[in-house]
C-alpha cells in the first residue's frame, strides 16, 4: 500500500506543480486552491509511504515520478520543448525510479 500512495503522490507532485504555473505566482484563486490542496495530498502521501519505506528510497521516487509527469505534461500541454535528450533523460529518470523499486 505504501508504494501506491507513494506514487499517486507523486501524481499529486505534478498537479500542484501545474497549477503552480497556472497560478501565475498565486495572484489566480482557482489554480492557487488547486496548487495548495494537491501540495497537502502530495505530502500526506508521502508521509504515509514514509512509515514504511526507507526515505531516501521514498523521497528519490516521489521526486522522479513528479519530476517526469511534470516534464510530460509541459511537453503535451504546455507546448515545452520536446527532444530526443529531453526523452531519453526523462527515461533515465524511470530507469532509476524502476530500480529503487526493483531493489528494495
Amino acid at each position: 500500500m505504501a508504494w501506491l500512495a507513494l506514487i499517486v503522490s507523486g501524481l499529486f507532485e505534478t498537479v500542484w506543480a501545474a497549477a503552480l504555473s497556472a497560478s501565475r505566482g498565486l495572484s489566480k484563486p482557482v489554480p492557487s486552491i488547486v496548487f495548495a490542496v494537491a501540495l497537502v495530498i502530495s505530502m500526506a502521501g508521502l508521509g504515509y509511504a514514509l512509515r514504511t519505506l526507507p526515505v531516501g528510497t521514498g523521497y528519490a521516487v516521489w521526486v522522479g515520478v513528479g519530476a517526469v509527469g511534470t516534464a510530460v505534461y509541459g511537453m503535451v500541454a504546455m507546448g515545452d520543448p520536446v527532444s530526443a535528450g529531453r526523452i531519453t533523460c526523462l527515461v533515465l529518470i524511470v530507469a532509476g525510479v524502476a530500480g529503487l523499486k526493483i531493489l528494495h
